[in-house]
């Protein structure tokens, strides 16, 4: 066995995986991974929503992304589908997107695809299909732990290990039924979802709402790389994508956020106040606005107010229209939210009050918090003030290596 692909032998070749390649570096070496192990890979490339008002093509849905992603299924020699989801995608992902920035939240679109396009649509087609499991590019990484068994299907332990973990990690999370906190073994299937690897690059955030079923049939083969042996895993084996470079924004937006919201938000104008009340300009839609955001806002303001700043966004008042900003920094900072749509990746909620790692955006540090009960939503008190807590958006809780689950921000 070659080590260099840290892969086992080849006994599980019997199983089916579809592997989503999107035509870029991450994907394709996911397949490659895949065909060294032994498995029976099939890659599938996903056809989503392509913006008619500009004429750049998707990154992601592009023809140049379709031909690589071609190429590379003909040098494994491995079947080549397309799924077609332009329909499902323009309504899960861009109508959603759209629809809370016009309510003036800031939402994440990567979010809902995971949980309805990613693993949703095409995993439900590819088991449809025959596939065992399906397998992405995400930097995360997953560990079905001892007890756990998928019907009739084995997993070299490089892509999904099977793991026994001491019952004292998760008293407090997983026994949350016994009141004495006592440890006890935990005797359903569990499938825990991890950070990568490569802290700089992982996704799990953007996989909190993914469920038992969905997560027990899916494989994150480079979840265990760096992006830098990624790289090169790609350049020594001359794969298409190698040269590639990393998407840095929405893959439906093929331009600038700020560019795509105005062909198709229709905002509501109405008066920006300062900290005070005092009512100091005029804004184009909330929708247009972030909280913290600083730039573009003087542009708003009325002549006699422009000088008094750099200004911030400090909160939306979604009821009255209103865009509310400050001059101090500091009043971004606070140490309290609530968030709603909770969902448990272990499937029911741990025992609360519990200390957690949160992380209230993709690329920020986790940072320690404390969550609870609040009705049928949750409570976070963090233990620094966190700056820009923004609704809309995600936080997730961490115990360790672990990704317990999240929530939206209200």
């Amino acid at each position: 066995m070659d080590t260099r692909y840290k892969i086992q032998d080849t006994r599980y070749k019997a199983h089916r995986v579809f592997v989503a390649l999107s035509g870029g570096v991450d994907s394709s070496v996911t397949a490659f991974l895949l065909k060294k192990a032994g498995y029976d890979i099939s890659c599938v490339f996903m056809r989503f929503w392509r913006n008619p008002r500009f004429p750049e093509e998707n990154p992601c849905c592009s023809l140049e992304s379709e031909t690589r992603a071609r190429i590379l299924a003909k040098s494994l020699k491995a079947p080549f589908f397309i799924f077609d989801f332009e329909k499902e995608f323009k309504e899960e992902v861009v109508d959603y997107f759209l629809e809370r920035t016009g309510q003036g939240f800031t939402p994440n679109p990567c979010v809902v695809c995971n949980q309805e396009i990613k693993f949703g649509l095409f995993l439900k087609k590819s088991l449809k299909m025959g596939a065992d499991f399906v397998a992405t590019g995400h930097y995360a990484r997953i560990a079905r732990h001892q007890g756990f068994q998928t019907p009739d299907v084995q997993i070299p332990a490089r892509f999904g290990i099977l793991r026994a973990r001491p019952v004292t990690e998760h008293k407090s999370v997983l026994c949350s039924d016994h009141a004495d906190g006592a440890a006890r073994v935990v005797c359903q299937p569990y499938v825990s979802l991890l950070k990568a690897k490569d802290r700089e690059k992982d996704q799990s955030y953007f996989l909190w709402r993914l469920s038992q079923k969905q997560l027990s049939r899916t494989l994150f083969p480079v979840g265990d790389y760096t992006k830098t042996e990624v790289r090169k895993l790609a350049s020594r084996h001359k794969l298409a994508a190698a040269r590639t470079k990393d998407s840095q924004n929405l893959c439906f937006l093929a331009g600038e956020t700020a560019e795509f919201l105005k062909n198709y938000l229709k905002g509501k104008a109405g008066a920006i106040v300062d900290s005070k009340s005092k009512i100091i300009g005029r804004h184009p839609g909330l929708g247009f606005f972030t909280i913290g955001q600083r730039q573009g806002i003087v542009a708003n303001l009325f002549p006699k107010e422009q000088s008094r700043g750099p200004f911030y966004v400090l909160k939306k008042d979604l009821k009255r229209n209103t865009l509310i900003v400050t001059t101090k920094e500091k009043d971004l900072f606070k140490k309290e939210l609530i968030a709603a749509r909770i969902n448990w990746i272990f499937g029911r909620p741990p025992k609360l009050p519990l200390k957690v790692k949160a992380r209230i955006r993709s690329r920020q540090k986790e940072v320690e918090a404390l969550i609870s009960e609040a009705g049928k939503r949750i409570r976070v008190n963090f233990k620094k003030p966190e700056r820009a807590i923004t609704p809309g958006q995600s936080i997730v809780f961490y115990k360790g290596e672990e990704l317990l689950g999240g929530g939206v921000i209200l």
